[in-house]
């Protein structure tokens, strides 16, 4: 079997174990977020100090961390023409405001980056998550949830606060006051395996929150959704990259983070606001299941390797 193949094979076995377990209830009724916590805290701070104090400022570097930011503008504007042709509701169109810019491009960004492109290109996929990903959740994701939630008027302060306290961007900031270097390798003898364990734990958390009922009537909404996130999106980074300069590892870093599925944490805050909650966990659940195949043809493409 190719890695690839191996890749996706391992992931889809650890989710189908963990919706099983879900299912015959074999684990306490919180399981999920005590792994997603295990995650923040622990695995996903270790990924980001192990290869991000292994940045070196660079074009590509700058090049890789505004392809995200560009997609936002084209996916907001895209969801935003679709959702007045189609005369979505309200719910919907913030729903899918989140869900579809931003991806899982960390949980399950990191380790499937490490296991198809190699560490070359890690620190490639965090420079995209957290100067990406993770500053446009905790700003424009912020105010879609304040525009479009109900009773949720988030200050800046608390926009502040939330960027300054989350673990892995604390990590990310240790990183860059060290980097460029190559940590001690009794410290990388530490990190790596809590590294190498972020794949199982998330691919058993997101089996156990799978959730793919969705109301009937917004089934158009998901499809286009999942289109816009997993076909154009990506379509849109292979048109961007020569104009950035990327090629070789941060070039396919960046494409393979603009594949992700949905992100788990922008469905979970829409759900929280009250914007279409089956939608959004929806557009997580199904966007798992289609991510193998569609990173199987990229890579078939010759366009990850």
């Amino acid at each position: 079997m190719q890695p690839a193949a191996s890749t996706f094979a391992f992931l889809l076995l650890l989710i189908l174990i963990g919706r099983v377990m879900a299912w015959r209830n074999l684990l306490p009724e919180r399981a999920a977020d005590t792994l997603n916590l295990v995650v923040l805290y622990v695995n996903l701070p270790a990924t980001v100090l192990l290869y991000a104090s292994r940045l070196e400022p660079s074009r590509s570097l700058l090049s890789v961390a505004s392809l995200p930011w560009l997609q936002l503008v084209v996916a907001a504007m895209l969801v935003l023409g679709l959702s007045r042709a189609f005369r979505w509701p309200r719910a919907v169109e913030g729903a899918l405001l989140l869900t579809v810019p931003l991806g899982n491009t960390s949980y399950l960004g990191y380790p499937l980056t490490r296991a198809l492109l190699g560490d070359p290109a890690l620190p490639f996929a965090v420079a995209y998550d957290q100067f990406g990903s993770f500053l446009i959740l905790s700003t424009y994701g912020v105010v879609i949830i304040a525009l479009y939630g109900h009773g949720v008027h988030p200050r800046p302060w608390h926009i502040l606060r939330r960027v300054l306290t989350f673990p892995a961007f604390l990590a990310l900031l240790v990183a860059l006051a060290i980097a460029p270097v190559q940590l001690p390798r009794d410290l990388t003898a530490m990190l790596q395996p809590l590294a190498t364990a972020l794949l199982p734990m998330v691919a058993l958390a997101i089996g156990l929150q799978l959730r793919l009922r969705i109301d009937r009537a917004q089934v158009p909404a998901l499809g286009a959704g999942l289109a816009l996130k997993l076909l154009a999106l990506p379509a849109l980074a292979l048109l961007l990259m020569p104009l950035l300069g990327l090629h070789g590892p941060a070039a396919h870093a960046a494409l393979l983070e603009s594949a992700m599925a949905p992100m788990i944490t922008a469905a979970a805050l829409a759900s929280m606001a009250g914007l279409a909650p089956r939608l959004a966990a929806a557009m997580v659940g199904y966007g798992v299941v289609l991510l193998a195949p569609l990173l199987l043809v990229l890579t078939g493409l010759g366009l990850l390797r």
